[in-house]
């Protein structure tokens, strides 16, 4: 099953037609009076193609407006009965079509996909029951806790409204502004600032349903759950300084990577897994589980595994596909329920209320990306961009007898929607739960489960973002709120950004006040101090190079048996490769170059590698732009791949004295592999330093001129 729009059968053919279907003689002209006359009214083709050219631009999403998407399909591995009555859920032989958008959240539409930023992770189920959304982020958490501050939020990151400035960039003094009074943010700031922003690849980042919902069996028990998309892949970030050059040299970096991706068969492929606290279990924890700013750490509630998405498709029109598909937290199926989280509460008006702008009004489920595929029958009629009659003839009212009372309700048993029968009693305030005023705990665990190269990222981000702040007030108070985190953290902080740190006996004062806090909130509850599961590092596996992408440097004279052998090797493990010279055509028939130095960059490729063959190391030695990719790569720790002769090409470069070569056979220096020769051998020491993507051993490397 899929959503392709189909013509209807006898009507296929080559002519252009007007938007009713007739032919269309001549499409170059406006029909006038006379050649040199004016256009008349009677251009009724005229009209309609200018009428629909002027409004072929519908209003960009206020956030999420930068967006990417693939269709796929969704396998469960064992039937969730027991926890869930969803039938998508049940059927180990049964795929379900999928939709998936991923998006940059502050940009407008023609941003760059590199920048910092938290990323949009939306999946559309087309269930046999009815279309469910699970529309979530790549990170687990986020910025506030209620939804009312959500308007707040989007303002103060957006570009400044006096001048519209930055685009799609957190560095200003409205945001930090803003965030330096919501402590709430903390935790959702350390993963902003961390690598978590700044994704390699959509296939590489996981994805997140962020909010607590229900799973709901047939017998009517319930479990809170989160959800998780979890790559088969090795989780992979950009440095910050590649992410800034990525953007220049291909704004559309990770948008073509996804494209191209899915066009070569490395489909991307996730495990949808699920955390699960039964009922009455619901306050058992050092945590509010509604709090949208608060994760549950893995190592109290184990993720389990529940079925496999693989993204096999790209789609045939990007507006009618990517820019049209509406997405809905409430857009739910029996068996999957929702929570009293006050952030989702909000997104449940938010959603629906913005597709009536952004899609014209109502009927938007009926645009063939939204279409569900399973049928829809109601009383429902009319409005902006009606398609389809759900009615019957001329019932369109319940109760009635003149259908038979059709469409009827659905019995529960039926899968008809029944809520989760929860209790409910409580005065009407504006407020919030005392569990959710714990705004440091978990940032402070996050911060405190990274490697030492993870916390020296989220510093020197935090450096950029802070030191574009031009209020030195906006930014004493950010250091303020993360000495509640971490202290060492924010003193380096502080010192990077001109701020004076704080006397150690106000430091020992917000520690011992934030400690006391925590203890008396969270006594006797469950908790951990350290969750590896939170380290991109600590979980990487290394065992596959499944979507890297290669950059051969060559020139005339190289060994074109070495390139094809790379090329064979890399495809072989569903990686690739482009042949990048000083020019096109420099091989003639022997071999095509993919992208010239002017064309490309090393930080659009994941390792550099160099060809032996005389003339060519001779010809990249008198090359500016060879050496600087090399330093550059060298720089940003990827992997740089030698064979033959080519090694001699580092004297060249100024890592020459930074890499310890070891004889003249095979040899390896962080990330640096050299070979005699193309051999099993070679191949196999290349292989380790692609799997580890980024050597950061190479303690060095700042004295590297790229």
């Amino acid at each position: 099953m899929d959503n392709k729009p189909k013509n209807q059968p006898g009507q296929e053919h080559d002519y252009m037609t007007t938007n009713q279907g007739v032919k269309i003689n001549h499409t170059d002209d406006s029909l006038k009076i006379g050649e040199r006359g004016p256009t008349i009214m009677d251009d009724h083709h005229f009209r309609e193609k200018m009428m629909h050219f002027d409004h072929e631009r519908i209003p960009e999403r206020v956030v999420h407006a930068r967006g990417s998407a693939a269709h796929g399909y969704f396998q469960v591995y064992e039937s969730m009965a027991p926890y869930s009555k969803a039938k998508f859920l049940q059927d180990p032989s049964k795929k379900t079509p999928v939709f998936v958008r991923f998006s940059t959240v502050v940009g407008f539409k023609g941003s760059a996909d590199t920048v910092r930023d938290v990323r949009g992770f939306a999946t559309k189920f087309y269930t046999e029951e009815g279309n469910y959304d699970l529309v979530g982020n790549n990170m687990p958490v986020f910025f506030i806790q209620d939804a009312i501050k959500f308007p707040d939020l989007v303002h103060s990151i957006k570009p400044e409204p006096d001048k519209e400035i930055p685009q799609a960039a957190a560095a200003h003094d409205s945001f930090w502004d803003f965030i330096s009074l919501m402590p709430e943010s903390m935790h959702m700031i350390m993963w902003v600032l961390s690598d978590r922003g700044v994704p390699r690849s959509y296939s590489k980042m996981e994805g997140f349903g962020v909010h607590t919902f229900r799973f709901i069996n047939n017998e009517g028990k319930s479990h809170f759950i989160k959800l998780h998309w979890k790559p088969l892949t090795d989780m992979a970030s950009l440095v910050w300084d590649e992410a800034q050059k990525a953007a220049g040299k291909d704004p559309d970096f990770n948008r073509r990577d996804l494209w191209e991706s899915i066009e070569m068969g490395n489909y991307p492929e996730f495990e949808l897994c699920v955390q699960m606290i039964p009922e009455e279990d619901e306050h058992k924890f050092a945590f509010d589980i509604l709090d949208a700013t608060k994760l549950w750490p893995e190592e109290l509630v184990p993720l389990k595994k529940v079925g496999k998405m693989v993204l096999d498709r790209n789609p045939e029109d990007f507006f009618t596909e990517t820019e049209q598909v509406a997405f809905h937290p409430g857009h739910l199926v029996s068996g999957i329920d929702l929570t009293n989280d006050p952030l989702l509460q909000g997104r449940l008006f938010s959603y629906l209320d913005t597709q009536l702008t952004r899609l014209g009004g109502p009927n938007f489920a009926e645009l063939p990306i939204n279409r569900p595929h399973a049928k829809v029958e109601n009383n429902q009629q009319d409005g902006f961009m009606r398609h389809h009659n759900n009615h019957r003839n001329a019932v369109n009212y319940y109760p009635n007898t003149r259908a038979d009372g059709k469409p009827k309700m659905a019995p529960e048993d039926e899968q008809g929607y029944v809520h989760y029968p929860q209790e409910v009693s409580g005065k009407k305030i504006r407020g919030r739960s005392e569990g959710f005023k714990d705004h440091y705990s978990q940032a402070t665990l996050f911060y405190r489960s990274m490697t030492d190269i993870e916390k020296k990222h989220i510093v020197e981000a935090a450096w950029f973002e802070l030191g574009k702040v031009k209020e030195m007030a906006i930014r004493e108070r950010v250091v303020k709120q993360f000495y509640h985190i971490d202290a060492d953290m924010a003193k380096q902080v502080a010192e990077g950004i001109g701020v004076k740190p704080l006397e150690q006996s106000e430091v020992d004062k917000i520690q011992q006040e934030v400690k006391a806090f925590q203890e008396n909130l969270w006594s006797g509850k469950e908790n951990v101090t350290d969750s590896p599961s939170l380290s991109m590092e600590k979980v990487k596996k290394a065992d596959s190079i499944k979507g890297v992408k290669v950059g051969i440097l060559a020139e005339k004279g190289a060994n074109v048996s070495t390139v094809n052998k790379l090329k064979d090797w890399l495809k072989e493990h569903n990686a690739d490769a482009e042949v990048v010279a000083s020019q096109f055509g420099v091989f003639g028939d022997e071999l095509k170059v993919d992208k010239s130095y002017i064309t490309t960059a090393s930080v659009l490729y994941d390792s550099i590698f160099i060809v032996d063959g005389k003339e060519s190391i001779e010809a990249m030695a008198e090359n500016g732009d060879s050496i600087h990719f090399v330093n550059e790569c060298y720089k940003h720790c990827k992997p740089i791949g030698l064979i033959g002769n080519a090694s001699e090409f580092l004297e060249n470069t100024s890592i020459r004295k930074l890499v310890q070569a070891n004889g003249e056979g095979n040899w390896s220096d962080k990330g640096v592999v050299s070979g005699k020769e193309a051999s099993d051998d070679f191949f196999s020491d290349y292989f380790k330093a692609l799997a580890m993507q980024r050597h950061w051993g190479r303690s060095s490397k700042n004295k590297v001129p790229a």
